[in-house]
């Protein structure tokens, strides 16, 4: 016991889950005759003369506890109790006259004192920047917020198992790199002070990845947060937690069945089912998913028939007729996919493939096989959100080096989001990639779906929020 008189430990606590299972059959005024101990947090005290019942709740459920003057150590101080205190206490198991399972308290100790609540108990808290900025206080106040994060971290757990599974290799790639790059996103930098250098943090994990099936990893993944220097909104925060994973010998198609495995292993995993409901609709995981290219989708949704063969100016004219603006120096696969972005992906429903991306736009992926101009890239869309990407990845060095110098010239042009040009990656691959597919799957996205939440925001333990002021 310290000076304060609070214990260091708790010997022998239950699981109130445990407790309320063990106990539930009962009768209404029985006792049990088994002693336990439970702890956890006050949710509710009231006092009734020489009676006082307390809700008790640790994270795997609650309990009453039915402390009597007569019976409870420390009667009087028992009384006092605020909402929100930490408390351990002992006793008999036994069910109220009222039909309440309960802990008869013979002992308890002060574990924790709250000095500051947890809202209105009937209530919770709605004011969402308090929410966001003080997440510990909703984890408590607010009914389901808690199992929404227990069931992400089942969706991450089951995501590794699935992958392990498929004899994936799980590994750990720099977080902090001299060049950032896989992705076309403006980094976040810092100063590196011992190498004098700038550095910066991920915006994917592709490059390093890649040079490690170069390397034989001929299956390798890794679950890591990203970081992108934008804005945010419902799908964006600027770190958030990406699955990447590369699979020598296959191709995109490999790679979108994989996507599929995976969202509908972690979807019978959490929910034992693929009929789910978001945001009041009904969505169906089972697979095999639609395929359908970009091109495709675009005039099914506006009646615009694309190819990237037209005149640039046709381009233009065909994107301000769906009142989509186009930057002068867009040429026509990124025109081609402004149009199909603003007019088409919101709608997609899905689950469905989308197909087949200009080159232009996938600077990291292989030429497709029959179609000039296009590359081997699939976006699985789902509920009207991309899911992830799938790709045939690029292993021609010389096709590389052409690439990353087209992103050069998007960035003289004010291209804040253009990739760099990399030297040690594309040393990697002078080494030899072969056949490799690739995904990128994004965990909060998948979270998302999977809890019915509209804001990336109610899947993020601590987004990123503009600094202010504590709130109570």
């Amino acid at each position: 016991m310290s000076d304060d008189g609070i214990p260091y430990r708790v010997e022998g606590a239950t699981p109130i889950r445990d407790v309320v299972t063990a106990h539930s059959g009962l009768g209404t005024g029985d006792e049990s005759g088994e002693t336990v101990t439970v702890a956890g947090r006050v949710m509710l005290l009231r006092v009734q003369g020489k009676l006082a019942f307390a809700q008790l709740r640790d994270w795997t459920g609650q309990v009453q506890l039915f402390a009597l003057d007569a019976v409870t150590g420390r009667f009087e101080d028992f009384k006092r109790l605020n909402l929100g205190d930490w408390v351990s206490a002992s006793g008999e198991v036994v069910r109220t006259r009222r039909g309440e399972l309960s802990v008869k308290v013979s002992g308890w100790e002060l574990l924790a004192r709250a000095r500051h609540g947890f809202g209105d108990k009937w209530k919770g808290v709605a004011d969402t920047d308090l929410r966001y900025r003080q997440r510990e206080v909703d984890l408590w106040a607010n009914e389901g917020v808690r199992e929404r994060f227990l069931l992400r971290s089942e969706v991450v757990r089951t995501l590794r198992e699935l992958l392990h599974r498929r004899g994936y290799v799980e590994v750990e790639t720099p977080v902090l790199q001299p060049l950032y790059g896989g992705a076309n996103a403006k980094p976040f930098v810092t100063h590196f002070n011992s190498m004098h250098a700038d550095f910066y943090l991920r915006i994917a994990l592709e490059l390093y990845l890649k040079r490690l099936v170069i390397g034989g990893f001929e299956k390798v993944f890794e679950i890591g947060r990203i970081f992108r220097n934008e804005g945010v909104s419902p799908k964006y925060n600027p770190e958030f937690t990406m699955l990447e994973a590369y699979e020598a010998y296959a191709d995109y198609f490999d790679m979108a069945e994989l996507v599929e495995y995976l969202t509908t292993g972690v979807a019978e995993a959490v929910h034992g089912s693929l009929s789910l409901s978001f945001q009041g609709r009904e969505l169906v995981l089972t697979p095999p998913w639609r395929k359908a290219t970009l091109l495709e989708l675009v005039a099914e949704q506006t009646g615009l028939e694309l190819d990237l063969a037209m005149d640039l100016d046709e381009l233009r004219t065909k994107a301000a007729s769906v009142e989509v603006e186009v930057d002068e120096y867009w040429d026509e696969g990124k025109i081609v996919t402004e149009i199909y972005e603003k007019t088409t992906e919101p709608n997609l429903w899905g689950p469905v493939h989308v197909m087949d991306y200009p080159e232009s736009v996938s600077p990291l992926t292989r030429k497709h096989r029959s179609k000039a101009g296009f590359v081997e890239r699939i976006t699985p869309i789902v509920a009207g959100r991309e899911l992830g990407e799938c790709y045939s990845e690029l292993i021609d060095p010389e096709d590389q080096r052409a690439r990353f110098e087209e992103q050069a010239l998007a960035a003289a042009h004010g291209d804040e989001e253009a990739m760099v040009l990399d030297e040690d990656f594309l040393r990697a691959l002078e080494r030899g990639l072969p056949p490799t597919g690739g995904i990128g799957l994004g965990v909060d996205r998948l979270v998302m779906l999977l809890t019915d939440s509209h804001h990336i925001r109610e899947v993020l333990l601590f987004p990123a929020l503009r600094p202010g002021e504590a709130r109570e």
